[in-house]
Parts: C-alpha cells; structure tokens; sequence
C-alpha cells in the first residue's frame, strides 16, 4: 500500500524522534478528534511511550494535540490487535454479506473500551486499516455474545 507523507506529518515524526529516540514510521493527523497517531517501529513502544507516559506527555504539550500510538504490524489481524490494546481481541472475521471486518472483544465488559468515547478508538481502527491494507472495520462485538 502507497504511503503518501507530507510535510505537516514528517515534521510530527521527526519532534517524535528527537524528544523520544523512538522511531515512527508514519502519523496521520486526526482532525475530527485532534490527534496524531503515529505508527511506531516494533520494538521502539516502551522507548516511544517514556516511563510512566511521561513521553507521550511531553509529546501533547509541545504540540498541543492529543498524542495516539501504535506499534507497526505485518499482518492486519496483528494490527487490530495493536491498535486495540490492551484490550484483548479473541478473534478478527470478515462480515459475509458486507465484507467488513468483525472484531470480536473477549469480555463484555470491555467493548466500552474498545469502541472509546466518542467512538475514538473504532475511528482509529477504521482510519488505519483502510490506510495500510484497504479493508473496512465494520463491527466490534464481544465473543461471549457471537456463536
């Protein structure tokens, strides 16, 4: 998949790079919930993400922005995986008739946190996955309630 950076976006790496030594491959630039998303390289997560947050707090203050991270995968299913942690994922389908995907949440009492105030975190599922492997997430359900 083509990956177009801009200027905007490889400035936000960089300020990454230097106040953090971690390594992004990518960020997107959320306008509709202000935030940077930013594509770390595996590996480089703990580094990224600082002791206790405190990178990524560092990070919101300079700029201003609501500062999202997660770590590169080579699979799709992988990625889902990233994108929702630490919520755990119990398995990843695809819709018959629409051909989205299903994400399947292990409790019940995690789909809350999975989908985000404001629907944040199924947005950034959706805004990746169509990014990076061309395909739509459609449904997040939990596995105790899909037979």
């Amino acid at each position: 998949m083509e990956r177009n950076i801009g200027f905007k976006e490889r400035r936000y790496i960089e300020e990454l790079r230097i106040l953090t030594k971690a390594t992004a491959l990518d960020c997107i630039i959320d306008e509709r919930f202000e935030r940077i998303i930013y594509i770390i390289k595996r590996g480089d997560m703990g580094l990224a993400i600082g002791k206790k947050g405190e990178n990524i707090r560092r990070m919101q203050s300079v700029l201003g922005k609501r500062i999202e991270m997660v770590e590169q995968a080579e699979s799709p299913d992988e990625l889902i995986t990233n994108i929702f942690r630490p919520v755990p994922v119990a398995r990843i389908g695809k819709d018959p008739s629409s051909g989205d995907l299903v994400v399947c949440i292990q409790k019940k009492s995690d789909l809350g946190s999975a989908i985000g105030k404001k629907g944040i975190n199924i947005e950034k599922a959706r805004l990746l996955m169509r990014k990076y492997w061309g395909l739509e997430v459609g449904e997040l359900r939990a596995a105790e309630d899909t037979p």
